[in-house]
């Protein structure tokens, strides 16, 4: 792939030919089980019927009707469709193409409503890779040292309750960062000049890790005592993935914009945030819009994709499988450990790959990844140091794929092991 920019680095070197369900064919024949969803997009599986159905009767109909010149037909049958899933009241919907794209919109809107400027965003936050969107992002310094000059300015770190990174219990997590919460306000952003807190309910890149009910109902209290605004990241942890539709449901997170992209469209890009009514009208002339966002193929895609989650229980699925899914990564985490931590929500599920001393061990990671691709199973890493193995399957998955899919991990944990 000479003509590729190097900047984007292959997970595998597997060239997909097709993809049916949980699993992706090559060119050269060979079948592989996908537990990655294209990171978590292709909930419906690859190529579900009425997904293929819905795109195809849409492209001979009308591709491309630009919502800020008309209104397509496909477009408040989907805004209709969502609003059966998202909190009451919550029913004012902004669309967009990726889920960067929509969390700056996300922010600006914040911004335009309270007229303040800071953001607070979390130690392990992974928010997008533009200009704006990696200045929110901590899960790594990769993704933020290629930019040349400052990021944008106003926003403020505060840290994430991962019990397991500091050693603590998660009580003691819970009310450490709640402290330190308070702490920043009174130092380094005034309430009254901070606009929103952002949060994603189970971190994505930081290694598929959750918040609490404790920590989210703190974040809630204090974002309404300071008229702060609280917005959801659920790009990566919504519709469905984690056996809920949203997984803020699973913390009571209750926050006053959702941001939602990946599984929502089966692969077409398509994403977008919901808001209250009164929110968004705060949204000053001109500051939302784009030439693609909410194409009407892909919102014909959502539209079937929301009617597979429905009609074919994926969200309960979703429930299920992560459970059985977990309880095979608990018992290779037991065999080896080498595997410090299990982690994660419904089929949103992470192992953090820790040395006996307590440093990160990112070359068995990467040995376990290969191995598995060498046995048929595509996974990946994510965490600051490469070191996390996430698994992020189909919401269609069922027990004989889970169960092969632990199968072949077992394997591949035990071969990087003994290897290194």
């Amino acid at each position: 792939m000479a003509r590729l920019s190097p900047a984007i680095v292959q997970a595998t070197p597997v060239v997909a030919a097709t993809g049916r369900g949980c699993t992706l064919t090559d060119v050269s024949g060979r079948t592989y089980l996908d537990f990655t969803s294209g990171i978590g997009v292709t909930s419906t599986g690859h190529c579900h019927p009425r997904v293929v159905a819905a795109a195809q009767e849409q492209v001979g109909r009308l591709i491309h009707g630009q919502y800020a010149i008309v209104i397509h037909d496909r477009l408040p049958l989907l805004m209709d469709r969502l609003a059966r899933h998202t909190p009451v009241g919550m029913e004012s919907f902004f669309f967009a193409n990726s889920g960067a794209e929509a969390v700056e919109a996300a922010v600006r809107l914040a911004r335009n409503v309270t007229r303040r400027q800071n953001v607070i965003v979390f130690q392990g936050s992974f928010h997008g890779r533009t200009i704006g969107s990696v200045a929110l992002t901590t899960s790594g310094a990769r993704f933020r040292t290629p930019v040349s000059g400052p990021l944008p300015s106003g926003v403020v770190v505060a840290p994430f309750p991962s019990a397991f990174r500091y050693g603590w219990d998660q009580e003691t997590a819970d009310a450490f960062c709640l402290r330190e919460l308070d702490h920043i306000l009174a130092t380094q952003t005034h309430p009254g000049d901070t606009a929103a807190i952002i949060v994603e309910p189970v971190q994505g890149e930081a290694g598929y890790l959750p918040g609490t009910r404790t920590f989210f109902e703190g974040l809630r209290e204090r974002a309404t005592r300071h008229g702060i605004l609280l917005i959801a990241d659920e790009v990566q942890s919504g519709v469905g993935r984690t056996g809920r539709f949203w997984a803020s449901e699973h913390f009571n997170l209750q926050p006053d914009i959702i941001v939602f992209a990946k599984g929502i469209a089966s692969g077409f890009p398509l994403s977008g945030f919901v808001t209250r009514e009164a929110i968004m009208s705060g949204a000053l002339p001109a500051s939302q819009g784009g030439t693609f966002s909410a194409n009407a193929v892909a919102c014909a895609a959502a539209i079937a994709t929301l009617g597979v989650i429905e009609d074919e229980g994926l969200v309960d699925r979703a429930a299920r499988m992560g459970t059985r899914l977990r309880a095979g990564l608990e018992a290779t985490a037991r065999r080896q450990p080498i595997i410090g931590d299990v982690r994660g929500i419904g089929l949103m599920q992470a192992s953090e790959f820790i040395r006996p001393d307590g440093t990160p061990a990112p070359e068995i990671a990467k040995a376990t990844l290969k191995a598995a691709l060498d046995r048929g199973l595509i996974i990946l890493t994510c965490g600051p140091y490469g070191h996390i193995v996430r698994m992020i399957p189909p919401l269609i998955i069922g027990e004989a794929e889970v169960d092969r899919g632990l199968a072949i991990w077992n394997e591949a944990v035990d071969e990087a092991v003994a290897a290194n």
